[in-house]
């Protein structure tokens, strides 16, 4: 019987025993859930599938290079109040008008409890964590120009992500439950995949993961491909018509799982010469080592 408040995965994700304990031990101790993995592993996934399974509203704040910490806060449109007083829109006197909240006001102000995804933090600078120090522990904040606080009237369900990119600052994972979500082994991979693409062939869906891993494998690469590119190359495999028997051969539409040039080239000089002739999309001679 499926216990109330648990995370226990959706029919779209497949979480293993560790990562559910870390999802229930971040809700229960109310504490961020910090997820790092490689990218296309699932982590931006997870969220939706916490908000999924729990049946709550997802509020995804993505993080940018000059994302500041004040962005998810709230925003004062001093423009649009300069704009107003030039040309009599409004009453420029009500600041209020002119308060936007971030992704984190919303969350705060939100009638029931939400996930709130902050999706990639290692991208922003690398004071940014510290300095949601305290919204994230103490739940609230205030607005400035009004003098107004803004606390969370339902703690909200916090997921952070992280490629490593950089390092974050201690004083921030003091307070975050951490996990780190491993690339899948072949066995989870099949039951990925047959998740997203129920109706396909055992033998397409062996003969491709095959594959791909012996790709992934290769030394040198600089992009190694993700989950989310083997979902789409088996797709486009299907699409395409081709053969199970010939992709260890000829490994059709690698584009699809390469994206760099010279990630193209270590594939060429490990297994095969590949055929550069105009039109030619495939890679014939995926030679077995």
């Amino acid at each position: 019987m499926k216990q109330k408040n648990l995370y226990q995965g959706s029919a779209k994700y497949i979480a293993s025993p560790e990562l559910l304990n870390a999802v229930n031990v971040s809700v229960a101790l109310n504490r961020p859930l910090l997820i790092k993995g490689e990218p296309g592993t699932g982590k931006t996934m997870l969220a939706q599938s916490i908000a999924e399974n729990l049946g709550k509203r997802l509020v995804i704040w993505n993080i940018k290079s000059t994302t500041k910490a004040q962005d998810g806060l709230y925003v004062y449109d001093t423009v649009q109040r300069l704009y107003d007083s030039q040309f009599g829109e409004g009453d420029v006197r009500d600041i209020r008008r002119y308060i936007k909240l971030g992704k984190l006001g919303e969350a705060f102000v939100a009638d029931q409890r939400v996930v709130l995804l902050i999706d990639e933090i290692d991208k922003a600078d690398i004071e940014f964590p510290n300095d949601l120090l305290w919204e994230l522990d103490q739940m609230d904040f205030s607005i400035f120009e009004t003098g107004e606080t803004i606390a969370a009237r339902h703690r909200p369900i916090v997921v952070i992500t992280s490629n490593a990119e950089k390092e974050l600052p201690d004083a921030f994972l003091r307070r975050c439950i951490f996990h780190y979500i491993a690339f899948p082994d072949e066995e989870t991979m099949h039951e990925i995949i047959r998740v997203h693409h129920p109706d396909l062939e055992q033998k397409m869906v062996q003969s491709a993961i095959m594959a791909f891993y012996r790709v992934r494998e290769l030394p040198g690469l600089q992009k190694r491909p993700s989950t989310s590119e083997l979902l789409d190359w088996v797709q486009a495999l299907v699409i395409g018509g081709v053969d199970p028997e010939s992709i260890n051969s000829q490994f059709p539409l690698p584009g699809v799982l390469l994206k760099k040039d010279q990630d193209m080239a270590v594939l060429k000089r490990r297994f095969s010469t590949v055929d550069e002739s105009p039109g030619k999309r495939n890679l014939p001679g995926f030679r077995r080592v």
